[in-house]
């Protein structure tokens, strides 16, 4: 028996063979045979709130692997028993002990680190979105169907009892059909909008800019745009993080790197939209947005999903904003209210839902003597995101952002980028993973790699 078959099976045995954590060692105590060996990948940025969690959680951190060790050296040094790399092939050659790997790189190079853990058949937490494009989304979904791992993609849990609760609400009828959703987004919080600056930076010599760039298409390594220049005044003019162009944090203004504010928060707000109004695939998409340029996203944008009828549930619109643009204010709010700066307003023949709140107060009063009718999966203090992928990893349920479901949500983001890119109605078809109106949008559907890179291999 290997060592994950046998944490599989002691932990489903668990309540039976093994004395708990608290009368052995203590709080937060993890038993040898409970823990998993776990790997990160590209751990800098966001990537070391997941490896945190995992620690709280009792799990192992047997390696650490990132392209520049200074911006990484924090993690590094709060786990000094852990190995470190630049390279997550070397790491997988080296380390032959890996359960179970942390994926937190930018999103153009998730597809080709997931598909090379896949192949080894280690479990996948991948950060949001899956993936760059919707092909990558789509090929990674069934992989992970063929290699029987457990998997999670970090959006917003739709186990959250906000989401219970609002699909229990709208279940039950008192809001009256809805038709329209509102969802919206204080990002980009980075630079976009714009063309790629001239001329090229030295490369750091603690930063692997070729493994950086990964699949992506070769371009130089740019440190910063300068201080006088149109975009540090427009930095400081909203949220300055770092001035560096592409690395460690901006690259989500490139469509090469990212993919934009519906990648960093669309899954987010899709994994607890979608179990309310039982959405799937939307019928058609359309966008209208700032200026669009060929090489980032633009500044703001409005996105229309149109779902067909499902389940007795009648058409819906779901609408996002990005940029810093909002919905029309509800009426029921006071004139001493603040609309949020992120936010989901679903709007019913009777009634609304504004961020979890139902609205007006009478239908709130409505909503609290209705019973809980789903059941609650009952989580520990903690990120529960990370505590079902846990559990899935030992032989538990499924999570329930696995890549099934998060390959979905993220095919859904990006065509919304799709259509703001290319300004006109798509018509999406997703039993062909085809937009069967639009060539040009058909050629963002599957986008080539850089020479040496690819899902295939």
């Amino acid at each position: 028996m290997n060592r994950r078959n046998f944490i599989q099976k002691s932990s489903a045995a668990a309540a039976f063979s093994i004395v708990p954590r608290f009368v052995l060692g203590g709080k937060g105590y993890t038993a040898p045979s409970e823990m998993l060996h776990i790997a990160g990948i590209g751990i800098g940025g966001v990537g070391q709130h997941f490896i945190k969690s995992c620690a709280d959680e009792g799990q192992k951190i047997v390696a650490l692997c990132d392209v520049d060790h200074v911006f990484s050296r924090p993690v590094f040094d709060k786990h000094p028993d852990a190995a470190t790399y630049y390279d997550f092939r070397e790491m997988f050659d080296t380390e032959r002990d890996i359960d179970a790997v942390v994926i937190g790189t930018p999103d153009h190079s998730h597809a080709v680190i997931a598909m090379h853990s896949l192949r080894l058949k280690k479990h996948i937490l991948c950060v949001k979105p899956l993936t760059r494009t919707i092909h990558e989304a789509r090929i990674l979904t069934e992989a992970a169907r063929a290699a029987g791992v457990a998997t999670q993609v970090t959006a917003s849990s739709r186990l959250d009892e906000g989401v219970l609760r609002n699909t229990e609400i709208v279940r039950s009828g008192i809001l009256g059909d809805i038709k329209e959703v509102h969802c919206w987004t204080d990002r980009p919080w980075w630079p976009q909008g714009m063309t790629r600056p001239e001329g090229e930076d030295i490369i750091p010599d603690t930063l692997k800019w070729d493994l950086w760039l990964g699949p992506a298409h070769d371009r130089p390594y740019k440190k910063g745009w300068g201080a006088d220049s149109l975009v540090m005044q427009q930095l400081k003019a909203r949220v300055l993080i770092y001035d560096a162009v592409y690395h460690p944090f901006n690259f989500r203004g490139w469509w090469d790197f990212g993919t934009g504010a519906m990648g960093d928060m669309g899954c987010h707000f899709f994994n607890r939209i979608f179990p309310v109004l039982n959405l799937g695939h939307p019928v058609s998409v359309h966008a209208s947005s700032t200026s669009v340029f060929p090489e980032t996203p633009p500044l703001a944008a409005i996105v229309t999903y149109e779902f067909p009828e499902r389940k007795g549930m009648p058409p819906v619109k779901l609408i996002w904003y990005e940029g810093g643009i909002m919905p029309s204010r509800p009426d029921e709010l006071q004139d001493d209210e603040e609309m949020p700066a992120n936010g989901t307003l679903y709007i019913g023949e009777k009634g609304k839902i504004l961020n979890d709140r139902v609205i007006p107060e009478s239908k709130n009063r409505e909503a609290g003597t209705l019973p809980g009718t789903l059941p609650r999966p009952q989580f520990p203090e903690g990120d529960i995101v990370v505590q079902e992928w846990i559990k899935a990893c030992k032989g538990g349920p499924a999570a329930s952002c696995n890549f099934n479901t998060g390959g979905e949500l993220t095919e859904i983001a990006l065509l919304g980028n799709i259509a703001t890119r290319t300004g006109k109605r798509i018509y999406w078809d997703p039993e062909k993973l085809e937009i069967t109106n639009n060539s040009e949008a058909n050629g963002y559907i599957r986008e080539s790699y850089r020479s040496g890179w690819s899902l295939e291999t």
